[in-house]
């Protein structure tokens, strides 16, 4: 996770999960991305520290922290989210899709603040989601957008969805060192090498000549080729070129 905000201050909240499993995935992408802060709120299973899912991720199970309902796992959070499928449900809340709800949630998070701020997601059980009283201490809702026939995701491919959402967000961009192109004359140099070649291997008819060299020179083009690239091409069909007569 990028040094931009501290990574502890997003708290992943798992209410009601059924499946150890599927706390052993979230676990692990949150190591993935860098964030380490699970909460659990009444897990059906309390041996989950021991979920073979999470893979390289003990750290963060040993480390999470039970709690008896969503009030106290979020007490010391400024903004709480919940996660939705919508479905038939009847929206009481904002509702931010995925990508526009990760760029507030690092806002909050990187807001310069004498008490920064924590923020926490919260994820529903496996198979009813999060219920309207757990979503009652949401400030707004959060959706990934899924396909019509199933728009349900599995909890931990869901956890996994958002915070790569919001280490991408949060990445800076990556620098693009510019691509010395060939000059015109490099192109036109191996463009006529080519043809030669061509030529020499009958590639070419009487009807389809002239097509044929445009279409080959806006190739050449296209390729926006290096001068390095063109020299390399230009030795090859060199060769070739050299090969095709010797045999004639």
């Amino acid at each position: 996770m990028p040094g931009l905000i501290d990574p502890d201050r997003l708290c992943i909240i798992l209410v009601s999960t059924r499946n150890p499993l599927n706390i052993g995935a979230a676990a692990r992408a949150m190591c993935n991305f860098g964030f380490r802060n699970l909460r659990l709120v009444q897990p059906y299973d309390l041996a989950f520290r021991e979920a073979r899912s999470a893979v390289g991720a003990s750290s963060v199970l040993t480390d999470a922290k039970v709690f008896a309902t969503v009030a106290d796992a979020v007490a010391d959070c400024t903004l709480v989210i919940g996660t939705t499928a919508i479905g038939h449900r009847q929206m009481q809340h904002a509702l931010h899709i995925l990508k526009d709800g990760a760029s507030s949630i690092l806002q909050e998070l990187s807001a310069p603040s004498d008490h920064p701020s924590r923020v926490a997601i919260l994820f529903g059980s496996e198979k009813v989601g999060l219920s309207n009283e757990d979503l009652s201490h949401c400030h707004w809702l959060l959706h990934i957008p899924t396909g019509d026939k199933q728009p349900s995701m599995n909890l931990g491919q869901a956890v996994a969805v958002c915070l790569y959402e919001l280490a991408r967000e949060a990445a800076p961009p990556v620098p693009v060192t510019a691509r010395p192109r060939a000059s015109a004359e490099e192109v036109e140099r191996l463009t006529t090498v080519l043809l030669e070649t061509l030529r020499a291997g009958e590639y070419f008819t009487t009807q389809s000549l002239d097509s044929k060299v445009e279409n080959i020179r806006r190739l050449l083009r296209r390729m926006q080729l290096s001068p390095d690239d063109a020299s390399t091409w230009l030795g090859m069909f060199r060769q070739i070129l050299w090969k095709l007569r010797a045999k004639n």
